[in-house]
């Protein structure tokens, strides 16, 4: 049972968190004693003048329109739901001169966190579980939401610069060169309008080389981004002007991801969105997620800030930064206590190609850490297999074994997988069953793994693999994904594993999402403009939590000898059967019967229509009329 704190106890924990200490620009503290009507002596606040009442904590900015905090503690006894209000009466006194208040209610354990509105009123807020800096609480007033629409904007102009001035044609070299900028950007290279190309490039690449320093000696292979950003080749580098250009988008772009409020907004994917327009057929193969559906499949399988998320087959990131931003939030934002942990030990990916790896370290590092834990390497191989087995047992380096307890388990480490999100790579010649196989044979038994799969993989490849997957894992459900969900046009499924427990011919829960409400936006893809994917995505997580509430929920029994039951069950469309078809198959009959000649029929009866028919037409009809030849006697 945790130990019972004092209300002078709590206090000093608070204030010891908070760090409520005078400075020159502010009057901070804790106490039982102070008043408002003191407090505003201090500060020349007239508007508090006789004022009794006493809050536990404040911090005073002696600039009233920066934002200000206050504190009300309990004993650990006490429940606090029954003394918001009493923090509330202190919120609405410093209303009276601060535009901007946080209040903060605490007894040790619980704690609630609450921010005036507009209109002057407290409302909750959700933050990190445990009572954070100051400065985790000040930033709620002062971060800006992502805005997506200019990231598109100053990305089409990027790809156009890139394209046209720069001459760079290959497509993930655009995206590359983009986000290298960006990660200099995030750790504060020295990029200015004006300076030439060579100057911007070694700015850059000298950013990249410091910001990668200490991670290159975990994970070599992260020299790969500089690598790969040095092999990236210019046609033309004089354009002054373009160079202005593409210099001041990256600066959009950074001030618009570069927040607070970030959502896991995939910038990778709104890339290729717009870099695809100058895409070759060459360079086609990668499957970007769309953004909607890694949100998806984050609750389908109960993601949380605790959770340590695999991606085998991570391409740029995107799952992965999704993870990461839905578990910082839950965890309070990117300035909480907990947000470290979830960047260095929670988040894992595997790429095998080359430049998608080194996209996905872009990607992490413009959001900061967890790049040292993707690996370059193929997905399939017994290395990488090991490689993901070691996340979460523990593994002797020395005598090459991984560890074991008394009864002879494999002894879990501090932060062991317990979530895998995967979008692998459709096509048979990258090994997608045997990516699939790998993944769950070297993950802990009874986690939950989500894959996204054509359709009717699991009927149709590599049957022997397939038979072992299930032989050793269990397929609890698949939800159908709406046809048009990638544009590359092909039919998918979101299969839901967990692992080290057998099908033994256990019914399979399916159903099938027909409509995301998203629409096609030029150059930009798929998007939810009409923000309707929110209540469609809340209302199909209901039902495929409780397996019920929609038509096309159906149950399959799996049948691994005839390779059935592995797929959504699509209805066949009933036969409709019109007058018309019905009046033309008895007359084809008909003509059957007589040995009519079909060809020379219709040919005929053109002619006689074209040459001899006579035309005549009213309000609603056109007639053909046929003069009937006396000399034929058919």
């Amino acid at each position: 049972m945790p130990k019972q704190l004092t209300e002078d106890q709590v206090r000093e924990l608070a204030n010891k968190t908070l760090g409520f200490n005078d400075s020159d620009d502010v009057i901070a503290g804790v106490g039982q004693l102070t008043t408002f009507n003191e407090l505003g002596k201090t500060l020349k606040i007239s508007e508090w003048k006789g004022v009794k009442d006493k809050p536990d904590g404040w911090y005073l900015p002696k600039i009233t329109s920066h934002p200000a905090l206050v504190l009300e503690t309990k004993n650990s006894k006490i429940s606090i739901e029954k003394y918001i209000d009493e923090l509330f009466k202190n919120c609405h006194i410093i209303l009276k001169k601060y535009p901007n208040v946080i209040g903060i209610i605490y007894n040790g354990f619980d704690l609630k966190v609450f921010k005036n509105d507009s209109n002057g009123n407290m409302v909750e807020i959700n933050t990190s579980t445990k009572l954070e800096n100051k400065d985790y609480y000040l930033k709620i007033f002062s971060s800006s939401p992502v805005d997506k629409n200019e990231i598109y904007k100053h990305t089409r102009k990027i790809n156009n610069l890139l394209h046209t001035e720069f001459g760079i044609k290959n497509l993930y070299h655009r995206m590359i060169f983009t986000a290298c900028a960006l990660v200099a950007k995030r750790y504060d290279a020295w990029i200015k309008e004006g300076m030439s190309y060579s100057l911007l490039h070694n700015s850059i690449l000298n950013t990249l080389n410091k910001s990668l320093e200490k991670d290159i000696q975990q994970n070599a292979k992260l020299s790969t981004l500089t690598e790969v950003y040095s092999e990236i080749k210019m046609n033309s580098t004089e354009n002054q002007e373009a160079i202005n250009q593409f210099i001041s988008a990256i600066d959009k772009i950074s001030d618009s991801i570069n927040s607070d409020n970030w959502r896991g907004e995939d910038v990778m994917g709104i890339f290729f969105n717009e870099f695809n327009r100058y895409k070759k057929k060459s360079e086609s193969g990668q499957v970007f997620t769309p953004e909607h559906i890694t949100s998806l499949m984050y609750r389908l399988i109960d993601v949380n800030k605790d959770s340590v998320v695999l991606d085998g087959a991570c391409g740029s990131g995107g799952f992965l930064t999704k993870a990461m931003s839905n578990m910082l939030q839950e965890a309070g934002g990117p300035n909480s206590r907990d947000a470290e942990s979830i960047k260095k030990s929670q988040l894992y990916g595997i790429e095998f190609d080359r430049e998608i790896f080194a996209l996905a370290c872009a990607n992490m590092l413009i959001h900061k850490d967890g790049k040292t834990n993707i690996l370059l390497g193929d997905t399939r191989t017994s290395e990488a297999g090991d490689w993901i087995k070691k996340i979460s047992y523990q593994f002797d380096e020395k005598n090459n074994i991984f560890l074991k307890d008394s009864n002879n388990h494999l002894i879990p480490t501090a932060h062991p997988i317990t979530k895998v999100l995967m979008n692998p790579p459709f096509e048979r010649k990258y090994g997608c069953i045997d990516i699939v196989y790998n993944v769950l044979s070297n993950s802990p038994k009874g986690i939950l793994a989500a894959f996204i799969l054509p359709d009717h993989k699991l009927e149709k490849e590599k049957k022997t693999v397939v038979k072992k997957i299930f032989k050793e894992n269990k397929l609890l459900k698949i939800i159908k994904l709406p046809e048009e969900t990638f544009a590359e046009g092909v039919s998918t499924s979101i299969f839901i594993f967990k692992a080290g427990e057998p099908q033994n011919g256990e019914e399979i829960f399916t159903c099938y999402i027909d409509y995301d409400g998203l629409e096609t936006v030029k150059n930009q893809g798929r998007q939810d403009i009409k923000d309707r994917w929110s209540s469609i995505e809340d209302n199909w997580i209901r039902i495929i939590k409780r397996q019920t509430g929609d038509n096309s929920v159906q149950w399959v029994t799996p049948n691994l000898e005839n390779m059935t039951g592995l797929s959504y069950p699509m209805p066949e469309k009933p036969l409709l059967l019109s007058e018309e078809d019905f009046i033309k198959t008895l007359m084809d009959f008909q003509m059957y019967k007589e040995e009519i000649d079909l060809k020379s029929f219709k040919e005929n009866i053109s002619d006689v229509i074209l040459y001899s028919g006579e035309l005549s037409a009213d309000a609603k009809n056109i007639q053909i009329k046929l003069v009937k030849d006396s000399d034929k006697n058919d």
